[in-house]
């Protein structure tokens, strides 16, 4: 979408992954605690290829992974691994399909953005494709290209459904500082260029076509203006991780139009407080930055801190819920 198109979103959704390895129980747990939002299942629990880099290498067009003790690593052609992964994301988009008959609204779909699968899959030399600018850029086009037809598909599965499109980069800061280590251990990969960062998001980003878009990290210092720079509707991130040092950025996303994923439930088994508890800290920042209470309900969707892959099942069907309650008392009390 539209840079300066302000979008709306329902009050709370999930993040994407879910514990244990049963896609109709999933679907049916997310569906059933996010009806205004649900989103697609992940189920790393199942192995590789269920994991977020295999299943997202298993979406490339034209490039393959193969799993090697170190992780994922390109390889020439199609093998096991790649198979085993289109057939788990068939399993999860047919169970998705089975229990959103009807749905009409939001819809979000997640993948691994292209600067934490780059930092993740092995070139054939055994170095990630961070190191290699020109294989940074051919791993980007394959995954927008990718996209693209992953949305078109859940578009058919459900025509009702407006589909949201979220990455995943929780490597995306320190591939920004040059943390990244290289396969020895002993170097860093370089830093790259914000700019050529920033391209690479908008290009992979543009995969949603007129869909909206969310960036999710739940690692510290997530560059929200740069983010925002590279087109995305809203920003995902770890509530519990932001400092003062974020304040300002927070406060420009905000006032330009930029929608807040508040991650402030817990992701693995935790007791969970009031709904008003788990949003007290939101309504803390909004004062500290001074913006309009009645805002509040516009500007954020709450969700967990991070997947629930971690989760018992009861705590990721309580912790889904709570999300909903918790963006409820925030529209009906914002002070």
């Amino acid at each position: 979408m539209s840079e300066n198109t302000q979008v709306t979103f329902p009050a709370a959704t999930g993040i994407g992954s879910m514990p244990d390895g049963d896609a109709r129980e999933a679907a049916r747990t997310v569906t059933g605690s996010l009806e205004d939002f649900p989103h697609l299942a992940e189920l790393p629990a199942r192995g590789p290829g269920a994991d977020m880099i295999g299943r997202t290498a298993g979406m490339l067009v034209e490039l393959y992974a193969r799993v090697e003790p170190s992780g994922w690593r390109l390889s020439d052609r199609p093998g096991r691994d790649t198979r085993r992964a289109h057939a788990w994301l068939r399993q999860d988009l047919d169970a998705l399909e089975e229990f959103t008959q009807g749905h009409e609204g939001d819809l979000k779909v997640q993948a691994v953005g292209p600067w934490t699968l780059a930092a993740a899959l092995e070139l054939r030399n055994g170095e990630a494709v961070l190191s290699d600018p020109g294989a940074c850029r051919d791993l980007t086009a394959s995954l927008a290209e990718g996209l693209r037809l992953h949305v078109a598909d859940v578009r058919r599965r459900v025509p009702g459904a407006r589909v949201v499109l979220q990455l995943d980069e929780p490597s995306l800061t320190a591939v920004l500082r040059g943390h990244i280590r290289t396969a020895s251990g002993y170097r860093t990969h370089r830093a790259v260029d914000r700019q050529i960062v920033e391209s690479g998001l908008r290009e992979v980003l543009g995969a949603s076509g007129p869909g909206p878009t969310v960036v999710h990290s739940c690692a510290p210092d997530v560059p929200f203006a740069l983010l925002r720079r590279a087109g995305t509707d809203a920003v995902s991130f770890d509530f519990g991780l932001l400092t003062e040092r974020d304040d300002d950025a927070i406060g420009e996303a905000v006032e330009g139009g930029t929608r807040l994923f508040a991650g402030v439930v817990p992701g693995t088994d935790a007791a969970l407080s009031d709904p008003a508890g788990s949003v007290m800290g939101v309504r803390t920042l909004w004062r500290r930055l001074g913006l309009r209470p009645g805002l509040l309900a516009e500007a954020v969707t709450v969700t967990p801190t991070c997947g629930l892959a971690g989760a018992s099942p009861a705590y990721a069907r309580q912790a889904l819920a709570h999300c909903v309650r918790a963006a409820r008392s925030l529209a009906d009390n914002p002070e």
